[in-house]
């Protein structure tokens, strides 16, 4: 994508997403001339008025179906639990938004109205303040500094108990931050919530704020919100150059987002007499450790394993690198089969054996549609795709 002053996307826009991705070790994309390459990272950036959205595709199109591959990528959020199940119900998915971000948006103000009409809560919070009779305790440096002249005086710390605390100084600076962000759909919702907020401290909350929230049981309703305001609150990037472009990204690693959305549904579609384990990690060599994406374990004590990829690739070419890796599984979990597992465009899968000795060890190049008929599937992955595909004998 390359920046044009007659286009959205301009140099003021390119010049802050460098400066983004240098503060981050440039990891989320690569920076070209007068242009940035997207790689594995999957979301949406929001530079002032501009979103760009960045969605998974695994088709041949040069015109994907933006629409649909936004359902895809919501469909993943949800199963890895990237976005609370209770708030996106399959009308939310069915939608159509102008990017995920106001998927977030829309489920926070929504969590803020529910908080509000249960009524917010008040809890107590330590102040100092200059007093007309002792409270608290006395506060000598200070009381010695502000009341030298007026003796009838006490600086102390005391406790107040009221709504001003932590939790809604944090719930209001993400309401702070949406103020630039939401569209016109959102923003009489927004100004709502906001008038119930107007006398709480403005506070700029950094991520130390969030490691002091005590919770408990009033504060269970909570949560949510605080969730998504930490989300908001902590990939906003405010006057990231010259000019206003204040900047919210949300960014995901969509091979480690692939590899979660197999397992969690491996994990909730098995086969009964299977377990499966994710990310396991053993010894290798020194202080270094092995660890494929997937291990199913039968009642055997048989081992498969399973690596993950993003990408698409032809059955017949799979990367040395990756066939190595594979072999490697292979004999340190003592697995007779392996599977490499890409998302399906039209390829057919490969089975081929490593030749090792006089060992059988095996190794599957497997595809898995994401979409039937445009429609995202999820239990065709497990019972009738991946582990037939795996455990079953050879096809």
């Amino acid at each position: 994508m390359k920046y044009d002053e007659n286009q959205d996307f301009k140099k003021h826009h390119f010049d802050a997403m460098v400066l983004f991705n240098e503060k981050n070790q440039n990891k989320y994309y690569t920076v070209v001339n007068k242009g940035v390459l997207f790689n594995s990272y999957v979301g949406v950036i929001q530079i002032g008025g501009l979103t760009i959205e960045i969605l998974p595709k695994a088709d041949n199109s040069n015109n994907p179906d933006k629409g649909t591959w936004q359902k895809v990528l919501l469909n993943m959020l949800k199963v890895c639990k990237h976005i609370q199940v209770d708030n996106v119900s399959e009308t939310n998915l069915n939608k159509k938004y102008n990017s995920i971000l106001e998927v977030y948006f829309e489920m926070y103000l929504n969590e803020l109205e529910s908080l509000i009409k249960k009524g917010l809560i008040k809890k107590y919070r330590r102040i100092q303040s200059n007093q007309n009779a002792l409270k608290g305790k006395l506060v000598f440096s200070q009381n010695i500094q502000k009341n030298l002249i007026h003796k009838e005086r006490f600086y102390c710390e005391h406790q107040l108990y009221d709504k001003d605390h932590l939790m809604h100084q944090i719930l209001y600076r993400g309401l702070l931050i949406l103020k630039d962000l939401v569209n016109n759909n959102l923003k009489d919702k927004l100004n709502r919530i906001l008038f119930e907020f107007q006398d709480y401290q403005q506070v700029m909350i950094n991520k130390n704020h969030f490691e002091k929230l005590v919770n408990d049981r009033k504060t269970q309703p909570y949560l949510r919100g605080i969730d998504i305001a930490k989300m908001i609150i902590l990939n906003y990037s405010p006057n990231l150059n010259s000019g206003n472009n204040n900047m919210l990204t949300l960014l995901f690693d969509m091979n480690k987002l692939w590899e979660e959305y197999i397992y969690r549904i491996l994990q909730k579609h098995k086969p009964n007499g299977y377990q499966v384990s994710f990310q396991n990690s053993d010894k290798f060599w020194e202080h270094k450790t092995i660890r494929p994406d997937i291990v199913i374990t039968n009642d055997q004590n048989e081992n498969f394993i399973i690596d993950t990829k993003w990408k698409i690739i032809n059955a017949n070419n799979p990367s040395d690198d990756d066939l190595k890796q594979m072999f490697t599984y292979n004999l340190h979990w003592e697995a007779n089969k392996s599977m490499l597992l890409y998302p399906r465009i039209n390829q057919i899968d490969k089975e081929g054996t490593f030749h090792y000795n006089q060992l059988e060890k095996k190794c599957k190049v497997g595809f898995v549609n994401i979409l039937d008929n445009g429609k995202i599937i999820q239990t065709k992955i497990s019972s009738q795709i991946v582990f037939n595909k795996l455990i079953s004998s050879n096809e």
